[in-house]
């Protein structure tokens, strides 16, 4: 009974109370404290910094109250070096004041790795490991040899190279290949229509190589010579030609799709007048 006497009693009662309302106004004040402290509701949109340098966006940087780390660089032949190329968080995405801005930039120097041992693989994994170092073939020069499509030897710029040299990434590596015993000859790949890229990738598929490239008065931007193709080659794709192992194919390239098209101009061939009748005039 004394216990329910207290409970009940005026004095329990108000601390009771007091302790209740105490809650309630600590509640009351984190909750507009934090509202305070994380600008609720004073958000902003994140500017555009793709194509800035470092020194271009530290202006727009302070000017919204951000910080910024650069976490990652890449290398892109086209664009001038050390402008960023991806931002995060993206452009147009709502932050508030001191948020953090993680950024991308095209690298000062291009990137280097080092040239792989090829020697004793056939050309298709030597390609293969080429491109995981994102290397790429060259030139397949074809050497007399009892192995026929082995790698026998590398080489860049028309000298043997070492595995382990470091170089830019993207280089092309020229390869020594047997040739084998016999005179073998491979059918022509057809050509038309395809990149530069995906032609000689074709041709070495074959044993091939692509010689001279010709291009046509179409082709005046980098970015023509990115979209050109091929409309003309030489030999051409039939069943009766055939080359021998490491031969070339010249090639022409335009971006007029036109020179594609078979020509469907024909001249009509002209019947024959029906004959004239002549009249007896006696």
């Amino acid at each position: 009974m004394s216990l329910l006497k207290t409970i009940f009693s005026k004095s329990f009662s108000k601390h009771l109370g007091i302790v209740i309302g105490s809650g309630i106004l600590i509640l009351t004040l984190s909750f507009f404290g934090l509202n305070l402290y994380t600008l609720h509701g004073e958000g902003f949109r994140v500017p555009d910094f793709t194509g800035l340098t470092e020194q271009q966006l530290e202006h727009l940087i302070q000017e919204k109250g951000l910080r910024y780390t650069i976490i990652d660089s890449v290398h892109i032949n086209n664009m001038p070096p050390g402008v960023v190329m991806e931002h995060v968080p993206e452009a147009g995405e709502l932050v508030k004041r001191n948020r953090t801005i993680f950024f991308t930039i095209n690298a000062w120097s291009p990137e280097k790795v080092q040239i792989p041992n090829l020697v004793d693989y056939s050309v298709r994994n030597a390609r293969v490991i080429l491109e995981s170092f994102g290397l790429k073939v060259g030139e397949l020069i074809f050497v007399p040899s009892e192995y026929t499509n082995l790698v026998l030897g590398q080489h860049l710029n028309g000298k043997a190279v070492s595995p382990g040299t470091q170089v830019v990434k993207g280089t092309s590596v020229d390869l020594l290949v047997g040739q084998g015993l016999s005179s073998q000859v491979t059918a022509i790949p057809d050509l038309t229509g395809l990149n530069i890229s995906t032609a000689k990738e074709e041709s070495q598929r074959v044993s091939l190589n692509i010689g001279a490239i010709v291009f046509d008065s179409t082709i005046v931007t980098h970015e023509d010579t990115l979209a050109a193709f091929i409309w003309r080659q030489d030999p051409a794709s039939s069943p009766e030609n055939q080359l021998h192992l490491g031969a070339s194919i010249d090639i022409w390239l335009t971006t007029d799709s036109l020179l594609l098209q078979p020509d469907t101009l024909s001249v009509p061939t002209q019947e024959p007048l029906p004959p004239v009748e002549e009249e007896n005039f006696f």
